[in-house]
């Protein structure tokens, strides 16, 4: 669907004011173990990462055996589908999809593929920039695609240089040598797993290890945690791992190059218990609420957060001024992405579908409302129409990160330039166009302060415009459409 530009009245309800992740990554080698329940648990632990569809892939020794369908985790896996899924190593995928149809079957992950005799399954978590290129030059040699997806393309690629090479780790090793891009990949054949991250380890994954022995990879480590996994290290970029009867093998397959971790993770993708480098996602937002109390203060008399992200930073927020925190929204946590169309009176009522205020705690008072981000405006406005109509004195949004300005290329779906409402707007217009009295964003110095690492251990392109890696003409061209987002 096209979005109007700013200035025409569009549709709020159609599209999410948030960044979208591409999807989420899960797989376990354990034999002797329930693999496939173990998966279903962690894939339930990375629902929040992708709700477009979910699927499950289990090696037994002889084949691969896939099952996978629009709709979450929930929806899409029965009792009887977990315990046809035996074998000794599975993978997981929880999808949003930024490349190819989110209707189409094919697109659902795992791919599974076939190499000669073997099967193999992938999922992929990220978004490549040469998939164009690659296609072409695979159809321009007679392969025929099935989906629309980058992972086919990898996939494709990994089997074309293991029939070469009679072994799937030069596959991948060449792969991965010819692909560019944010990628985070596990991939399962009927005995072993394999995992591999692109060389600025743009998107995240993780290693860890089960009590009895077995190995997991995630793409957080609250994947980690709802099975019991013992954390033991993020993957590094560019490298690659195997794990099967022979052990655990890990080498660097491409040389790594600038780290590049997708910064949105600290500040909205992650779970809040999740951990990245080495830090806590709810202390990293807690201390971006605290540095927002500092930066943008304001008379008021109660802090709340816009759940679920929103919640930290205005505790932190409320610690650092001394107002008072409470919950004045409440989250309906079913809702989720529903496959079934809200009528136009319905859309009307918007984000009441996703979040009620409590009036009682929130009329007659002067609110700070805590958020992670604005994209498009358009939820932020209806929030702030809400509580205006549940009493509300005086609204003010502080936003724990800088105005997203630029559009992303690596597995984000913030459409392009002209449609992120800080592209073409001052901060005082966006305050204007979503009605608050007053608004305020986390500068990019304390957003990183935050994290407890540098700025040059994240990708923050979509606040500064600075990609890690050079983006083709022809991919640019249809997101960056402003002359200037100064």
């Amino acid at each position: 669907m096209t979005i109007p530009h700013f200035g025409e009245e569009p549709d709020f309800d159609q599209r999410p004011d948030r960044p979208e992740e591409a999807c989420g990554v899960f797989g376990v080698y354990a034999p002797g173990e329930d693999v496939a329940r173990l998966t279903y648990f962690g894939l339930h632990a990375l629902q929040h990462r992708g709700q477009e569809s979910a699927g499950i892939a289990v090696g037994d020794g002889e084949t691969v055996t896939v099952t996978k369908n629009h709709g979450l985790v929930s929806k899409v896996f029965t009792e009887s589908d977990l315990d046809s899924l035996t074998g000794s190593v599975a993978l997981g995928h929880t999808r949003y999809s930024t490349t190819g149809s989110s209707t189409s079957w094919e697109n659902a992950q795992p791919h599974l593929s076939a190499i000669g005799h073997q099967v193999i399954a992938l999922a992929h978590n990220g978004n490549l920039i040469n998939t164009s290129e690659l296609r072409d030059s695979l159809k321009g040699n007679g392969v025929r695609f099935r989906s629309t997806t980058d992972s086919e393309v990898i996939a494709t690629l990994i089997g074309h240089f293991t029939q070469q090479h009679h072994h799937i780790r030069e596959g991948i090793r060449d792969t991965m040598k010819l692909i560019r891009g944010a990628y985070s990949v596990v991939l399962i054949t009927e005995e072993a797993l394999y995992a591999f991250r692109d060389p600025h380890g743009i998107r995240p994954l993780v290693l860890g290890r089960l009590p009895q022995g077995g190995w997991v990879v995630s793409s957080e480590t609250c994947g980690l945690d709802i099975i019991g996994a013992e954390h033991v290290r993020d993957m590094n970029p560019g490298e690659m791992v195997k794990i099967s009867a022979d052990g655990f093998q890990a080498e660097q397959a491409v040389p790594t190059e600038k780290p590049s971790l997708c910064i949105f993770e600290f500040i909205y993708f992650a779970r809040p218990d999740s951990v990245l480098y080495d830090c806590t996602l709810y202390e990293a937002r807690r201390l971006m609420g605290a540095a927002l109390a500092v930066d943008a203060p304001v008379e008021a008399d109660l802090v709340i957060g816009v759940p679920d992200s929103g919640v930290p930073a205005a505790a932190g927020f409320a610690q650092a001024s001394g107002i008072p925190f409470g919950e004045g929204l409440v989250k309906n946590r079913y809702v989720g992405r529903t496959f079934i169309s809200p009528t136009q009176s319905i859309r009307q009522q918007g984000i009441r579908l996703k979040l009620n205020p409590l009036r009682h705690v929130i009329e007659g008072k002067r609110l700070v409302v805590v958020d992670d981000s604005i994209v498009r405006g358009n939820t932020s406005r209806k929030l702030v129409q809400l509580l205006r109509d549940a009493g509300a004195a005086e609204i003010h949004m502080r936003i724990t990160s800088p105005p997203v300005r630029w559009p992303c290329f690596f597995g984000i779906d913030t459409d392009t330039q002209d449609q992120l409402i800080a592209s073409a707007k001052s901060v005082d217009e966006v305050r204007e166009f979503i009605g608050a009295d007053s608004l305020a964003y986390l500068t990019l110095e304390d957003m990183v302060i935050a994290t407890g690492r540098g700025a040059d251990e994240f990708c923050m392109a979509c606040f500064d415009g600075d990609y890690p890696l050079e983006i083709p003409e022809s991919v640019r061209k249809g997101k960056l459409v402003l002359e200037s987002c100064g």
